[in-house]
C-alpha cells in the first residue's frame, strides 16, 4: 500500500474510529486501527466486536493494500504531524507502516489486515433513510436516560420501534424514562423493534456532523446487528438481547396539576439547586403553589434542597399552575438533564401526587416526553 492523504483529514478519521478500540481484549488486533485502501479512498476502521466504526477519507492511491497498527501510537503520531500531506506506505515483509510528513519519517509495527474482523456490509435495498439532523435530536433526547450499569443490560440500550412512518425511541434507567417520536416520511417494509446500545447511538451522534445528510439504517438478517451508513463513515453495533420494560404502562393517563414554566428560568433554578442537592443524593423538593400565599404574589414553584454537609437552598420560579397544590421530591439532576434537551421557550410539568411519577414535556411539542419517578423523603 502507498497513499498520500491530508493530515487534517487523517487526524479527523483516526479520532473518529479510535473510540471503538478496546484496550482490554485478549486479541491484539482489536487494539489496532485498520488502515486500508478502498475504491480510491483510504478506509480507517476499528472494532471491539460489539461496536465497529469506519471512516473514509480522500487519498491519492498509488498502491493498494492495508495493515492494522496500534491505535494509541497511530493517534498520537497523526495528531502531532504538521498540516501537510502525509505519505503512508506498507512494508509487507516487515509488516510495518511507514509514515512520512515534513521532516518526520516513522515506522510503526503492525498486524496483518487479514486478521482484522470482517465488518458487515449494509443492504441499501432494505435500508431505512433517516434525516441526520432529526435523528440526532431524537438520540440526544433519550440517550442520557439510559442506564450505565451493566447489571441490567437491557436498560443500557435505547428501544427503537417503527409503526408505519412513525419512529419512537425510548430509554430508561428505572428511575426516569425519555421518549421521543418523529414521522420519518418513509415506511419500513415491516414494523420493526430493536434495542440498540446507548453508547453506539452517542458515538453515531458525534460522527454524523452534516445535518442535511441522509443516514441509512439497516438490520442485516440473522446477525443481531444494526448498521448506520453515512457518506464518509459507518457504524456497526450489536443489538442488545432481552426485553425492554413496557414503559407505556408507567405513564399516567391523566394529571391533577399542570404547571407551565419558562424553560430557561427553570433550568437555571435546577442548576442552582443542584449545587447543594448533589451532596444529599440530588434530592430536591418542588413546592407547587397554584394560588398566591402569604409570601407569594401569584402561582409559583419553589425548589429547595438541604444537605447536612453543605447547607440549604431555595429558589422561586414564576409559574402558571392549573390544579391542586403539591409538594413532591425529584432527583434534581434528572430534571436538569431533561430540561437541557428541551428547546421550546416554555415547559410543562404535570403531576398527581407525591408518590406518583411526574412528566416533563415541551409546550407545543408532543414529540418528547420525560417521566420522572418521585423520591421518598421524610417530611
Amino acid at each position: 500500500m502507498k497513499v498520500i492523504v491530508q493530515q487534517q483529514q487523517l487526524a479527523h478519521g483516526v479520532s473518529v474510529v479510535s473510540r471503538a478500540v478496546t484496550s482490554r481484549s485478549t486479541l491484539p488486533v482489536l487494539s489496532n486501527i485498520l488502515v486500508k485502501t478502498d475504491e480510491g479512498r483510504l478506509r480507517l476502521s476499528a472494532t471491539n466486536l460489539e461496536l465497529g466504526i469506519s471512516a473514509w477519507i480522500g487519498a491519492k492511491v498509488s498502491e493498494e493494500g492495508g495493515l492494522t497498527v496500534p491505535s494509541r501510537t497511530f493517534v498520537d503520531l497523526v495528531s502531532n504531524l504538521p498540516s501537510e500531506d502525509v505519505i503512508l506506505s506498507v512494508d509487507e515483509r516487515t509488516q510495518s507502516l511507514n509514515v512520512k510528513c515534513g521532516t518526520l519519517n516513522t515506522d510503526i509495527k503492525g498486524i496483518s489486515a487479514e486478521e482484522f474482523p470482517p465488518m458487515p456490509t449494509p443492504d441499501d435495498d432494505t435500508a431505512i433513510p433517516l434525516n441526520v439532523e432529526n435523528f440526532k435530536e431524537m438520540i440526544q433526547r433519550v440517550v442520557f436516560a439510559a442506564s450505565t450499569e451493566d447489571t441490567r443490560p437491557n436498560l443500557t440500550g435505547v428501544h427503537m420501534s417503527f409503526q408505519g412512518e412513525v419512529l419512537e425511541m425510548a430509554a430508561t434507567d428505572g428511575y426516569r424514562i425519555s421518549i421521543s417520536r418523529a414521522t420519518i416520511g418513509h415506511k419500513p417494509p415491516q414494523n420493526l423493534e430493536a434495542l440498540i446500545p446507548a453508547r453506539a447511538l452517542s458515538e453515531l451522534s458525534r460522527i454524523a456532523v452534516n445535518g442535511d445528510e441522509t443516514l441509512l439504517m439497516s438490520f442485516p438478517a440473522g446477525r443481531g446487528q444494526v448498521i448506520f451508513h453515512l457518506k464518509d463513515a459507518e457504524l456497526v453495533s450489536q443489538l442488545i438481547e432481552g426485553n425492554f420494560p413496557n414503559y407505556t404502562a408507567i405513564i399516567p393517563a391523566s394529571f391533577k396539576t399542570r404547571t407551565v414554566l419558562n424553560t430557561a428560568q427553570l433550568l437555571k433554578a435546577c442548576k442552582q439547586t443542584e449545587i447543594i442537592a448533589r451532596e444529599g443524593s440530588y434530592i430536591a423538593r418542588l413546592d407547587i403553589q397554584p394560588e398566591a400565599g402569604s409570601t407569594s404574589s401569584g402561582p409559583q414553584l419553589e425548589i429547595s434542597a438541604n444537605s447536612e454537609q453543605t447547607g440549604s437552598s431555595e429558589v422561586i420560579v414564576d409559574a402558571s399552575v392549573d390544579g391542586v397544590p403539591l409538594l413532591i421530591s425529584f432527583n434534581i439532576r434528572y430534571l436538569r438533564e431533561a430540561l437541557e434537551v428541551i428547546k421550546t421557550a416554555n415547559v410543562l410539568l404535570e403531576t398527581n401526587a407525591a408518590n406518583t411519577p411526574g412528566m416533563l414535556r415541551p409546550v407545543g411539542d408532543d414529540s418528547f416526553k420525560h417521566i420522572i419517578m418521585p423520591m421518598n423523603v421524610n417530611r
